[in-house]
């Protein structure tokens, strides 16, 4: 039996989930106006998307049904200590630099009122069943990854939040299992973080594990699944030192020497040369190099090879360039990693030339893409109640749902 993730290490803004705050308004309008008219329907949720994909987000999205189904005993009080819970919020902000005594007051009201409204709080998740599928699992079009069966009032303002988990998480992991199967077994490393908000690192570092990738570059990428981050020099630090890329390397690996120590070698447009003059250097203590080049531009190392093939960015033809270079000189331990543009076919065409790269560094194509999520009620009471066009699609992979 798979093991699902434990609630608490997704970190949720529980308070603002359980007030609709980050949902579609009328999710959460029709939540009050059931309660207020003492309509408590006993019905069945279905989620599913339209595509082939691989499933993220399921333990993320029944967290948040965990932690946010239910009701407040008395909602007027609830909102205006809400409302209340937010203002602070915003007056945390305005002064975190400028009065820290201040700031630190604030914080401790913030704290009060969250166990407030913890207290006027009703649990609703234990009144639910709930089914799924587990992150990793490959889906079809159409398939049910979740059925939620209970009083709608309790969860109808969640709908919002799980769904555009599920689109999330599922759109990184389909994504980077799609690079990890053109790869053939060698390594992914997942890089897309400066393409994106930061805030969402975490679940996509998590997508990305789920997919297949082995390695992230952020920390808050490996924070769920306890990866550490890892990476190369960057092209800042290269200019830093004045465009000098084995200082760059050398102090690099002198600051952080338990740390695998790749170069990258492409600021000067040759990376054959550049990764002679690393290697020459640092001898055994360099892991590996990174070959990045511009799409826009031909590495000088191709320059003479020119005729049948594509030459800008990172080719194929440039790593085997490369291999020879190092292996004539006796760095066969030197490592390749290529990056720069690599989608799903240019992976497999590495691979099908047999390319000596032991590596993919892949960054924007795994954010790429659409796996929208829909939620239906199908039944009610037990019965078909389903808009014109959907119904209940019953799936026997689907596991219940253990509360905790």
């Amino acid at each position: 039996m798979k093991i699902r993730l434990r609630s608490h290490l997704f970190d949720l803004p529980v308070q603002e989930l359980r007030r609709g705050y980050r949902s579609d308004i009328y999710f959460w309008r029709s939540k009050i106006a059931l309660e207020r008219h003492g309509l408590h329907p006993q019905v069945t949720m279905q989620v599913f998307q339209k595509n082939h994909a691989v499933l993220g987000g399921v333990d993320e999205a029944l967290a948040i049904l965990k932690l946010a189904s239910g009701r407040w005993r008395d909602y007027d009080h609830a909102c205006k200590l809400f409302d209340r819970f937010i203002e602070l919020k915003r007056q945390a902000r305005e002064h975190y630099m400028s009065d820290r005594a201040r700031y630190l007051d604030i914080v401790r009201q913030r704290l009060d009122i969250s166990a407030e409204l913890d207290t006027l709080w009703e649990d609703g998740f234990a009144a639910l069943q709930l089914s799924a599928l587990h992150d990793g699992d490959e889906i079809a079009p159409w398939e049910s990854v979740l059925h939620i069966t209970g009083d709608y009032a309790l969860f109808a303002h969640l709908e919002t939040i799980y769904l555009g988990v599920l689109a999330r998480r599922t759109r990184v992991a389909t994504n980077v299992r799609a690079i990890c199967r053109a790869a053939r077994g060698k390594t992914v490393l997942y890089f897309p973080a400066r393409f994106d908000h930061w805030a969402v690192q975490g679940g996509d570092g998590y997508a990305a594990h789920i997919g297949g990738a082995a390695g992230v570059s952020t920390d808050a990428q490996g924070e769920w699944w306890g990866a550490a981050a890892s990476g190369t020099v960057p092209h800042a630090l290269i200019a830093a030192v004045g465009g000098d890329s084995v200082q760059a390397v050398q102090i690099f690996g002198e600051t952080y020497p338990e740390v695998r120590l790749v170069a990258l070698v492409d600021f000067e447009n040759d990376c054959v040369a550049t990764s002679l003059q690393c290697a020459r250097a640092l001898g055994q203590k360099l892991w590996g190099v990174r070959l990045d080049t511009s799409e826009n531009l031909v590495d000088k190392s191709v320059v003479d090879a020119m005729g049948d093939f594509k030459p800008t960015g990172v080719v194929p033809q440039m790593a085997f360039k490369l291999r020879a270079a190092l292996d004539r000189e006796n760095f066969q331990h030197v490592k390749i990693i290529v990056s720069g543009g690599f989608t799903p076919e240019k992976v497999a065409l590495f691979e099908q030339a047999g390319a000596p790269v032991e590596a993919y560094g892949v960054g924007s194509y795994l954010l790429q893409g659409c796996f929208d999520f829909t939620a239906d009620i199908v039944l009610k009471d037990g019965r078909p109640c389903a808009k014109v066009g959907r119904w209940f699609r019953a799936n026997p992979r689907l596991e219940p749902v253990q509360e905790g």
